[in-house]
């Protein structure tokens, strides 16, 4: 598909969103990684979160609408089913493609915050170590055969609480911010954006090729934000009116 830059008049693919409601929760684990502490209470503001990772459907949209190159891996086979999400995409065209979705809707698309994602994948649990609770990943249905070969099609299996699919699972999901292991010493209480500056941009979410398919509503991920890896994709979100 190294054909697409040709620019088509393609008609975005507008997501499906839920509100998750404002309020205050517990972000962190004294469970996990350093990173991952202290727990500290944090107040987020209403916002829209899609209830699916974007797929390539969805991004094939916005090839065809800007002429972008596709990211690596878009044809291969284990990778490039319309309903799976998009992988290999950079945080920087992550970034593109919420603001092209933008312009094209006039909503104000964006990637999540870090503190965003976490109060929306615990469902309004406080300290539950997954979406469903405290059990291990392996309680889920046919855990064991899936993600043999990549990512599954979203919205298979039960979405959480607040109706998100695959919200810990599949692909690591871009957040906005920058990332800093220390950040949650000195993390404002409401509404926290991370570090104005930094190398890496942070993630959330499970790995179709981690041992663990499954990440903890806490667990802290990040690499640069230029590097496109085939575990990596994102959600959108959205500001409410």
């Amino acid at each position: 598909m190294s054909a697409i830059p040709q620019v088509n008049e393609a008609v975005a693919i507008e997501p499906a969103l839920v509100r998750i409601p404002e309020g205050f929760f517990w972000m962190g684990s004294d469970v996990g990684q350093d990173c991952e502490r202290p727990v500290h209470r944090v107040w987020v503001d209403p916002f829209l979160l899609a209830t699916t990772q974007v797929t390539n459907a969805e991004y094939e949209s916005f090839l065809r609408s800007t002429g972008s190159l596709p990211p690596p891996f878009w044809k291969d086979a284990n990778l490039s089913d319309p309903r799976q999400p998009v992988v290999a995409v950079s945080w920087f065209e992550a970034q593109r493609y919420c603001n092209w979705l933008a312009s094209y809707t006039g909503h104000n698309y964006r990637l999540p915050t870090e503190a965003e994602w976490e109060r929306a994948a615990r469902g309004g649990a406080e300290q539950k170590k997954f979406p469903w609770g405290d059990e291990p990943p392996q309680s889920l249905p046919d855990y064991a055969a899936r993600w043999q070969t990549g990512p599954e099609p979203v919205a298979r299996y039960t979405p959480n609480s607040f109706g998100l699919f695959n919200i810990c699972d599949n692909v690591h999901e871009w957040c906005r911010d920058w990332y800093d292991a220390n950040y949650y010493a000195k993390s404002p209480e409401r509404n926290p954006a991370g570090p104005e500056s930094g190398q890496r941009k942070a993630s959330r979410g499970g790995s179709w090729r981690h041992q663990i398919k499954v990440a903890r509503c806490s667990a802290r991920s990040s690499i640069p934000p230029d590097f496109q890896y085939a575990d990596y994709g994102f959600r959108v979100a959205c500001d409410c009116a």
